[in-house]
């Protein structure tokens, strides 16, 4: 049996954390592989080793020295070698390895941000692999330009190559525990490049589909995921089994405990993501599957999110107009505007779109274009929109969810701007005013969870 396991940033934020997730590793044999985040912050205060990298690359970008911002990030990394005891050659091995990455061409701003932010989880697998050398264990840092993580050219976004999965395969041969950075890989013509932000979730997704790994543990600060927002619900309902369909939809809509591109290569794979925590590795976390076979109950989770804004059109007639939908599409496309939503009438269409891409500069141009070439009537942008989402299986199988969501809505005063399902009839999604989102959310999980 073979486990992959990922620890995020506050696992690794000092030594005593790191030895948590060493003793979490080696408490269970078929804990071979383990990818590491850049360490996170020691307390509210601090600094992620990541935001520090970012600010030593903007300050060479900008034509400063960066002597200061440098230092900050070799004293973290050298205060968790020291508290572990560890070696001086590790400290100077990953000084050497910032320097050689600062003086770096910094030309191409978006080629060079993302080898200085790859050094946090670069060097902290080199770390992690020292201390387990040092109390005696069979461990190795596993290079990943080596290891075969071939990823597209694409700076802050990239996507896995489908040529690395069977060069990654070979880790699981690998004696011991392999200790593998996260967050990035290696292009075809050999230039680091980064996932999106978070993306360490992702690195532990592809490993796992790569060696067929049995289970996919992502180790976070958690005890699970939780049926809403710990931050807007006190005490929520624990989640302990739920799937890759059910987790999509709310990652999408704000959950944050899993990156929501990370399912992606598990959920090819058929492999179950266990979420656990790394300060309470007794709690049986949450499983996240492809078919459930138990249902607490008909809604698994509650989500809302801010930062959306709706395209709303008319156009009498427009349902025997052919193609007007896709003319609306490609004038965005044209203009490189993803969308999220789009309910319709037959007179009538919306397009939710995300506002900090639907910019104003971009509003204008699309609007004259619907105005010009496809004569719409009546158009408006309503920029003070969040959405709010009830997920669940079970949803599918149970008349009256969307009537019991809307009137529980109402009822609390929340107006409702948009209603949309999707075709899977899992989630039920509702547009309401920002000012709105957490009270909504609020107000659902009191009627689906609280009654």
């Amino acid at each position: 049996m073979l486990k992959v396991c990922k620890f995020g940033g506050s696992s690794l934020a000092n030594a005593e954390q790191i030895r948590k997730v060493c003793d979490i590793m080696l408490s269970d044999p078929s804990r071979r592989i383990m990818i590491v985040s850049a360490p996170g912050k020691r307390s509210r205060e601090d600094i992620k080793v990541t935001d520090l990298l970012i600010a030593l690359a903007n300050a060479r970008i900008s034509g400063y020295e960066g002597a200061l911002e440098l230092k900050a990030v070799i004293s973290r990394f050298a205060d968790i070698a020291t508290d572990l005891n560890l070696p001086v050659a590790i400290v100077q091995e990953i000084e050497a390895n910032l320097l050689e990455r600062v003086h770096d061409d910094t030309a191409n701003t978006m080629r060079y941000l993302d080898s200085m932010k790859a050094a946090g989880e670069d060097n902290c697998a080199r770390l992690v692999a020292c201390y387990l050398q040092k109390i005696g264990r069979t461990a190795s840092y596993v290079h990943p330009k080596e290891a075969g993580m071939l990823l597209t050219e694409e700076y802050g976004n990239a996507q896995i190559l489908p040529e690395a999965y069977e060069r990654l395969y070979e880790l699981r041969h690998q004696p011991g525990i392999s200790v593998f950075p996260g967050f990035f890989g290696y292009t075809q013509s050999g230039r680091i490049v980064t996932f999106s932000r978070g993306g360490s979730d992702i690195t532990g997704s592809i490993l796992a589909a790569a060696t067929d790994a049995q289970v996919y543990e992502n180790w976070t600060d958690v005890d699970s995921v939780y049926a809403v927002n710990p931050s807007i619900v006190s005490n929520p309902h624990p989640i302990y089994e739920i799937t890759y369909n059910e987790m999509r939809e709310l990652s999408y809509a704000g959950f944050s405990v899993l990156h929501e591109e990370a399912l992606a290569p598990a959920y090819r794979k058929g492999i179950p993501v266990n979420i656990r925590n790394t300060n309470n590795p007794s709690a049986r976390g949450t499983m996240i599957v492809k078919e459930r076979l138990n249902f607490e109950g008909v809604v698994t989770g509650i989500a809302g999110a801010k930062g959306f804004c709706s395209l709303n059109m008319s156009k009498y007639l427009m349902n025997r107009e052919v193609g007007f939908a896709l003319k609306v599409l490609r004038i965005l496309a044209d203009e490189q505007i993803p969308f999220e939503h789009m309910p319709s009438g037959i007179d009538s269409l919306s397009i939710i779109m995300r506002k900090d891409i639907f910019t104003p500069d971009k509003e204008k141009i699309i609007t004259n274009r619907l105005l010009e070439e496809l004569n719409v009537e009546t158009l408006s942008v309503n920029r003070n929109l969040s959405i709010v989402i009830i997920v669940g299986e079970a949803m599918a199988r149970t008349v009256g969810v969307t009537a019991r969501a809307a009137n529980a809505l109402s009822k609390a005063g929340v107006n409702l701007e948009i209603i949309n399902q999707g075709s899977s009839e899992i989630s039920v999604m509702f547009g309401v005013r920002e000012e709105y989102c957490n009270y909504a959310v609020k107000e659902l999980y009191k009627e689906f969870f609280q009654r």
